[in-house]
């Protein structure tokens, strides 16, 4: 499968714009159709003014201004991102779409994703209490059937997926990530595979040693290094992997999701878990 039909996610936060230019140098790597889905849907600032002003009992009168100054700034959003898409149509040959569209962001971008080969999300905030509910970008990851690229809130890099770092453990959600990443790892200039505590996961796994993974990404065109690192703290794993990647030069991580989405309780694996709360750079992920 070939990244030929990108889906970046857009809000209304300064976050966007760096998602928005990480996802068209992706798509100008790959030839690729990117759309820029904007979803216009109040945010939770927005939700609390009004919420706020309803219960200081202000006139109806009022109420109208702040709905009217809302939806202006909603708006005023879009044409911003627009208006950076097409500089980068201009400048750079992109060839991308803003899809600017009405309803509930966890609906409407997990349908646009079926749609698409990658989606492209950034870091948000639970809605609800953390030991209970998931984030949208983890309900995202749950239920689009499709693998997710997760882009921090700080700029790490000015390219995606020129170096790509596999985290390897031998498990089905990794295999599941390195299979859905190989049209990302066949154009990438470097790929490396870093294995955190090989052993362990080889024992319990009956996993095999990191030289036929090394063989498998050859066959599709990858000349990949491998790093071992052992004696690392489970609570520490997700830290020493993208330490290990940012000291390389890398601009993704390639990583299974471990979790269970039909659950109440919020089941992730700790180092999936770890990886989404301090993301440090772009993380490729599939469950």
């Amino acid at each position: 499968m070939a990244l030929k039909d990108l889906l970046v996610y857009l809000d209304q936060t300064e976050n966007s714009f760096l998602r928005l230019r990480l996802a068209a140098n992706l798509a100008i790597r790959h030839k690729s159709h990117l759309t820029a889905l904007y979803v216009r849907e109040w945010n939770r600032e927005q939700l609390d003014r009004r919420k706020t002003a309803e219960l200081g009992l202000v006139s109806r009168q009022s109420l109208h201004r702040l709905d009217e100054t809302i939806e202006a700034s909603i708006e005023e959003a879009a044409e911003r991102l627009r208006s950076m898409l097409d500089l980068l149509a201009r400048e750079r040959g992109v060839d991308a779409e803003l899809r600017c569209v009405d309803g509930v962001a966890a609906t409407v971008v997990a349908q646009s994703a079926r749609y698409a080969d990658l989606c492209i999300l950034g870091p948000d905030e639970p809605e609800g209490p953390t030991s209970v509910e998931y984030t949208f970008s983890e309900q995202l990851l749950f239920v689009t059937g499709r693998p997710v690229l997760f882009v921090p809130a700080i700029e790490s890099a000015a390219t995606l997926g020129r170096h790509v770092v596999v985290a390897w453990n031998s498990s089905r959600p990794a295999a599941r990530a390195l299979n859905d990443a190989l049209p990302l790892i066949e154009h990438a200039d470097r790929t490396t595979i870093v294995m955190v505590n090989p052993a362990g996961f080889i024992d319990k796994h009956h996993g095999l040693p990191g030289e036929q993974l090394i063989e498998h990404l050859r066959r599709h065109g990858a000349a990949p290094d491998a790093i071992r690192i052992e004696n690392v703290p489970a609570a520490e794993i997700a830290d020493r992997l993208q330490e290990e990647a940012l000291t390389l030069g890398a601009d993704v991580i390639v990583a299974g999701a471990f979790g269970h989405p039909r659950l109440w309780e919020k089941l992730l694996g700790g180092v999936t878990h770890d990886l989404m709360a301090r993301m440090r750079l772009p993380i490729f992920m599939s469950h």
